[in-house]
């Protein structure tokens, strides 16, 4: 530990002797923990506490209760929201150690884990048992995360979203307090559904230091494909219809002609560069065909080219992991870019309408913007690639996301579809909710964060 801090001294004498090493104030590991993937200016907090208990967690945070100190829980890094920016400065709890896989159970189809355990790795546990966790937000995340931000990805069309995938929570409070939320039982109707209230609050009511989530079989037959478009339009029709039809295609990606360059050039495929749809259907040997059938014609009647299976696992993975590559490929496109990353989600009916609007006023910019997204369940993403030195270009791109995100809410739609709001969505949430809802929202995080020390400034506005 280095021997300046700006943490009150008992403070830093309490946590330097409850956790030696595994407290620090060095300024490189604090500026590691005060930034996302987002394009918003790094906020390091003050100290950073390695914790690997649940007990642990709570000593943490009831000395920093006690010193009214803020605490910012830290996972794996990957938000985009600027959920893990320390803006009121604090303490953050790294909870990357608390990595444990603690049970599987395949007859409930359940297993309860840490919040540090990636994605990726509860489903390497899971190999062998018939079972996965399907929520797939592209990166490595920490499923405390993806829980946090109530996350979501490519598989959301057919499994849902962090919201049905979670059934029991261990959550500190804010003065230390843990409670357990929930039950392993796969429904209840036992009072207030804290479980929920939790999943999706950011870390600004409690840290969650412990998760029971739903597993599914995995599919008995898998079939990926990739199909251009003549244009936008017409991929976007394809995707309604497929969906107004009750296709249960268990992924719908769709990709603009710049996204497939930038693509192309980062995982070094051959795609026509032209707008993409990537399917995926889960089902059955016999369920799988039809639905194949139902997707050639539909792509048929709309224009559809390159039209190609991948049945091999191997060609599976490839496929996808291009498309899980395409934020770091678009990023390539203009060096020394950041992303301002649009998340805005509308009913499916309106999804082509908010999209050609939205090209329209990028046209009209002149900012670069590759349009990237979940369309199956009416979620898209346009990422704004500008410089962050370039203050213009950047209140442009700001002006853009804003007039997105009016233009969803308009359409009875969200600002934000699986990021979360953190820092960079606040001023949208009245306008979203309206001010009756804030103000409930505001009641419930004084009644359990009084002194507001739980990752402060995120989600609400000031």
């Amino acid at each position: 530990m280095n021997t300046v801090s700006r943490l009150p001294a008992d403070l830093t004498t309490a946590l330097a002797a409850h956790f030696g090493d595994r407290f620090t104030i060095n300024p490189g590991v604090c500026a590691h923990h005060g930034k996302d993937e987002s394009s918003l200016p790094a906020a390091p907090p003050e100290g950073v506490v390695f914790a690997l208990t649940t007990e642990e967690v709570s000593a943490i945070v009831t000395l920093c209760h006690a010193h009214r100190v803020p605490v910012i829980a830290y996972g794996a890094g990957t938000s985009l929201e600027g959920h893990l920016h320390a803006v009121k400065g604090g303490v953050c709890i790294d909870l990357s150690g608390m990595n444990r896989v603690l049970s599987v159970r395949p007859e409930d189809l359940d297993a309860s884990v840490e919040p540090g355990v990636t994605r990726k790795a509860l489903n390497a546990a899971l190999h062998g048992s018939g079972l996965f966790f399907p929520i797939d937000p592209g990166a490595d995340a920490s499923i405390g995360g993806m829980a946090a931000t109530r996350a979501s990805g490519t598989n959301a069309v057919r499994y849902g979203t962090m919201r049905e995938s979670v059934l029991a929570m261990t959550v500190v409070l804010a003065d230390g307090r843990i409670i357990q939320t929930g039950t392993r039982a796969k429904k209840s109707a036992a009072g207030y559904d804290l479980t929920r209230l939790f999943v999706g609050a950011e870390g600004t009511l409690g840290i969650i230091t412990e998760l029971t989530v739903r597993l599914h079989p995995l599919p008995e037959a898998i079939a990926a494909a990739t199909c251009a478009f003549p244009s936008i339009a017409a991929a976007v029709t394809t995707v309604i219809q497929a969906i107004q039809l009750g296709i249960p295609v268990a992924r719908i990606e769709l990709l603009d002609a710049l996204s497939i360059t930038a693509i192309n050039r980062y995982s070094k495929t051959t795609l026509r560069e032209a707008p993409t749809l990537f399917f995926e259907l889960h089902g059955s040997p016999a369920g799988v065909a039809e639905q194949t059938q139902a997707i050639q014609e539909l792509v048929s009647e709309h224009g559809g080219m390159d039209f190609a299976w991948a049945d091999r696992p191997e060609e599976r993975s490839r496929l996808w992991q291009a498309r899980h590559d395409a934020y770091y490929a678009c990023l390539g496109l203009c060096p020394g870019a950041r992303s301002l990353t649009t998340d805005v989600c509308v009913p499916i009916s309106r999804l082509a309408e908010c999209i050609a609007a939205s090209l329209d006023d990028l046209a009209r910019t002149g900012l670069v913007a590759p349009l990237l997204g979940h369309v199956g369940d009416g979620n898209f993403h346009m990422l704004l690639l500008v410089n962050p030195e370039d203050a213009a270009a950047l209140g442009q791109a700001r002006e853009f996301a804003q007039r997105l995100a009016e233009r969803a809410i308009a359409m009875d739609g969200t600002c934000t579809g699986e990021h979360g709001i953190g820092l960079g969505k606040r001023k949208y949430m009245v306008m979203e909710h309206g001010a009756a809802a804030l103000t409930a929202m505001r009641a419930i995080k004084q009644a359990l964060d009084p002194h507001n020390l739980m990752n402060p400034g995120k989600i609400l506005p000031d």
